[in-house]
């Protein structure tokens, strides 16, 4: 006799999984500015494992180039006036962030890889 294990169920769309066989790999690895301590703003893709974030291929942003905010960088990309500095992996602890923005992927990319 044969035995088949189910360890993820979906129902209406949306996906379970067993307790104890959750996958340990970050599933949120958006492109998200980060608005950190001590006037820090930074732009990488984003994943957070438990009290750590890390952003990959990573930019500190000096000048944000814009005329509407950091709204607009996340929205419509680098704009012509825009400074970054290559930082490439960053980590820092999640408590000294206080704030993010999800980036429009397809506007950075390019920029991000």
């Amino acid at each position: 006799m044969s035995s088949t294990t189910i360890n993820e169920l979906e129902v209406n769309g949306k996906t379970y999984v067993l307790k104890g066989t959750e996958s340990t790999e970050p599933k949120n690895s958006d492109i998200k500015i980060c608005v950190l301590q001590r006037g820090w703003v930074m732009i990488g893709r984003y994943t957070k494992v438990e009290d750590t974030i890390t952003l990959e291929n990573a930019y500190v942003i000096r000048q944000w180039g814009t005329t509407k905010g950091l709204g607009e960088l996340a929205l419509d990309g680098k704009q012509s006036s825009t400074k970054l500095d290559k930082a490439g992996r960053v980590e820092f602890h999640v408590l000294t962030v206080v704030a993010t923005i999800t980036c429009d992927d397809t506007k950075w990319d390019k920029e991000l890889n």
